[in-house]
């Protein structure tokens, strides 16, 4: 069938039909570039998860949104069960005080900058090791401050911590949850709490998520 016969049997122009088409081959590349990304990376760190994907990504200039990267990762059989791969990156063993777990009770936030989880992700690089300070919002699971260094000093997290708060919106109570590390604790870090009347949360045990 011509491409004539056939905008005549969907009743569409033939301008229409190279547009759609055209729109169709843009989308099929940029799901192979993102596909081909995510192998990329998963060959180093396999069971790293979507949300951190999706900031990978946008660092190598691949845009893409949460949802639809979820999407895509299904269609092709790429996402994984939510267990946390082991690379320890907490030190709890220090005489800093540690800060009582204030959401292992259910605490569920109801909207933006109520609740921010801090984690430090492993970053395996041609050039060695690295490390990604992240600070996430819990409600829109977006990442809200980050940075990276070769080493996971208290400086590192600091900065991680710095660049959210610039952004930050609200005066209302917030709440930084992290996992009971000695950069989470030190006093420089928690002074950054003080200065910006900012509500302390450290997990029982190594995971920021527990």
């Amino acid at each position: 069938m011509s491409v004539t016969k056939f905008c005549q049997l969907v009743q569409i122009s033939r301008q229409a039909y190279y547009k759609q088409c055209q729109t169709q081959s843009r989308c099929e590349h940029h799901e192979h570039t993102v596909i081909g990304f995510v192998r990329e990376v998963r060959l180093k760190q396999p069971r790293i998860g979507t949300r951190k994907l999706k900031f990978l990504a946008a660092t190598k200039g691949i845009q893409i949104g949460r949802d639809k990267l979820f999407e895509l990762l299904r269609k092709h059989r790429l996402l994984v069960r939510a267990r946390r791969a082991y690379h320890r990156t907490t030190d709890s063993r220090h005489r800093f005080f540690c800060h009582p777990n204030k959401v292992k009770d259910g605490l569920t936030p109801t909207k933006p900058e109520q609740l921010w989880v801090a984690d430090i992700t492993y970053l395996p690089t041609q050039n060695g090791e690295s490390y990604l300070s992240l600070v996430t919002d819990a409600y829109s699971r977006k990442i809200v401050g980050f940075y990276v260094d070769d080493n996971m000093k208290t400086q590192s997290v600091k900065r991680a911590f710095i660049s959210a708060l610039r952004q930050r919106q609200s005066e209302e109570k917030l709440i930084h949850h992290s996992d009971r590390g000695s950069q989470y604790c030190s006093k420089e870090y928690q002074d950054i709490h003080k200065k910006h009347r900012v509500t302390c949360s450290m997990t029982d045990g190594y995971d920021c998520y527990q």
